[in-house]
């Protein structure tokens, strides 16, 4: 598999993760469960994307 082909994948589970993050955020009340999904969505979320971008940014193009 190709690291740009990863990239774009990690970069678009890093977004969905965001995505579900301020979701549970914005219908969360004061209950700590939510929040603690709220963290751990967002903090993979962040991960993965700026993993997926850092493969992007950094692979060179093969010559064909």
């Amino acid at each position: 598999m190709e690291k740009r082909i990863l990239g774009i994948i990690l970069s678009t589970l890093g977004v969905a993760g965001l995505v579900v993050a301020g979701v549970y955020f914005m219908h969360s009340g004061q209950e700590s469960k939510n929040m603690k999904a709220i963290f751990v969505y967002g903090i993979l979320g962040v991960r993965f994307f700026f993993a997926g971008i850092g493969l992007i940014r950094n692979t060179k193009d093969k010559e064909t």
